[in-house]
């Protein structure tokens, strides 16, 4: 049986890689929102990647859905407005926590002021997607874990979510989107993984060549997760201790 972790390595020369790969430039989205004419798309990147944990954590937190939906949103449109990401600095620790104590003092502040809010808020830097939120939530034990907990583990799956993506973007790129689908299962451990000798059947290939591409999948794996991990750490020697710590949330009852 394929073990479902990815290898440590670097990526094959098999295997189809994105155009303009960009540094592991740590915190470089972060650091990029702050100024310049690309701000408005590094903010917006960021609320793409944390919103839906956030939005796990509000609704662990006891909100239901559409409260849940409203505040991540203006949370966003407020954190946009007042400029919070400026106080954001790497040597203080990881980005997410960042962004989760700005959300608890945000909630904090709305309680206090037992106003009501307005659905969707003024500024709109995402398409929140509630019923794919809601049912990352729902996938999550949540009556066993603390608002906290839930926010780790939403943080975790959407991370691999996005590296999962752009693996699979770069073997559409070459036409092999739908070997890749059948693939990806033993990239990231799906349950439901399809059997190799269905793999072999349908696109003919010996196994020992779907056992070689799944290698070179994780390989491929692995460089991307540790480019999309930089960009939320503050040095190189962080890397691994996130990549542990990201493999503990996932495995943690």
């Amino acid at each position: 049986m394929m073990s479902a972790m990815p290898s440590a390595g670097g990526g094959p020369d098999a295997l189809p890689h994105s155009p303009g790969q960009f540094a592991t430039t740590h915190w470089s989205v972060v650091l990029a929102a702050r100024e310049g004419a690309d701000a408005a798309a590094a903010l917006e990147r960021l609320c793409a990647t944390y919103w839906p944990p956030l939005y796990a954590y509000l609704r662990r937190f006891g909100c239901a859905p559409e409260e849940a939906e409203d505040l991540t949103q203006d949370f966003f449109a407020s954190f946009l407005s007042r400029r919070s990401v400026d106080r954001a600095d790497p040597k203080r620790g990881r980005f997410r926590t960042f962004l989760l104590t700005c959300l608890q003092n945000y909630v904090r502040d709305v309680h206090a002021r037992n106003r009501t809010l307005k659905r969707g808020g003024q500024v709109h830097l995402v398409s929140l997607d509630r019923e794919r939120a809601e049912r990352g939530y729902g996938a999550e034990p949540a009556e066993r874990l603390t608002p906290e907990r839930v926010f780790e583990r939403r943080w975790a799956t959407t991370l691999l979510e996005h590296v999962l993506t752009q693996l699979g973007a770069e073997f559409a790129r070459t036409g092999k989107r739908e070997f890749f689908e059948q693939l990806k299962g033993y990239v990231w451990g799906e349950q439901d993984a399809t059997p190799v000798r269905q793999i072999m059947l349908q696109f003919g290939v010996s196994e020992s060549a779907v056992k070689v591409t799944v290698h070179r999948l994780r390989q491929r794996f692995r460089e991307l997760l540790r480019m999309e991990i930089a960009h939320t750490v503050a040095g190189p020697e962080e890397v691994e201790d996130e990549i542990r710590h990201l493999a503990q949330v996932l495995s943690a009852p």
